[in-house]
């Protein structure tokens, strides 16, 4: 088995970590609007983790990008 095939499985596991991750970060926000949502609740959850939110919208392209391989 050469070196870039046992490598390979790992990177396609890369936009479930970064997802996970992303979640992990936003989890007490998601908590906090699940109990009360609002747009001014939202508009801060979305401000306060800029990185998280962009992660987790770019998740359909990350999984198409690191499935190729």
């Amino acid at each position: 088995m050469s070196h870039t095939s046992r490598r390979r499985p790992l990177t396609a596991l890369l936009p479930a970590l970064l997802a996970l991750l992303a979640l992990w970060d936003l989890r007490q926000e998601l908590q906090l609007l699940a109990d009360h949502f609002t747009l001014s609740g939202l508009a801060f959850a979305l401000r306060a983790h800029p990185l998280a939110v962009l992660v987790l919208i770019l998740q359909p392209s990350l999984w198409r990008r690191y499935r190729r391989g």
